[in-house]
């Protein structure tokens, strides 16, 4: 058996959302949880990765990445965002999966992401990009082909699972797509 390979492992939550560019509310702080994951890389070998996500949807998240470790289903790497300087353009341009994400939404500044709440995933973004009404797609040179591992598809088997729980997939939207993008309704 080949060893464990750790793309992340940060030993607190405080240092997983170190340096932030904008100071993390305390009311939303408190309901952060850092968690570690598992998952089959595009490498075929078994990473550990980590997560900062909402302390009431850890459990059903760690559930989820165990349910696409035992089916086989390829995540690059899972790295807080922190480690990208808190730029979520270079974590997809990485091919990062993660969730928090203290920040605006990019059309609508006056709003605080789902990620902000630290209610959104986001899984392989160069493999499933968002693509706007214009034929933008971020992240730049992504392509969304439904034929290459790792890619999420409304037929396939990671929808299933968020669905299943209530979350809604971005790859559903009408006027965009973000084919990466889960979100479960705000409860904060």
């Amino acid at each position: 058996m080949s060893a464990l390979i750790i793309d992340s492992d940060f030993a607190s939550l405080r240092e997983a959302v170190a340096n932030s560019p904008v100071p993390i509310p305390r009311n939303i702080y408190r309901t952060l949880a850092l968690i570690t994951v598992f998952y089959v890389s595009y490498d075929g070998k078994i990473h550990q990765g980590q997560l900062v996500v909402h302390r009431n949807l850890k459990d059903e998240i760690q559930e989820i990445f165990r349910k696409l470790l035992f089916l086989r289903f390829p995540i690059e790497k899972v790295i807080p965002i922190t480690k990208y300087g808190w730029d979520d353009g270079k974590s997809m341009a990485d091919n990062n999966s993660s969730a928090f994400n203290y920040r605006v939404i990019e059309r609508r500044p006056e709003d605080l992401s789902h990620h902000a709440y630290a209610w959104a995933l986001d899984l392989n973004p160069r493999d499933n990009p968002f693509v706007d009404e214009e034929g933008i797609i971020l992240p730049e040179g992504a392509v969304y082909d439904h034929l290459v591992p790792g890619t999420i598809t409304s037929d396939g088997p990671v929808v299933q699972l968020f669905l299943e729980r209530g979350w809604v997939w971005g790859g559903y939207w009408k006027s965009i797509k973000d084919y990466q993008h889960f979100q479960k309704p705000l409860k904060v």
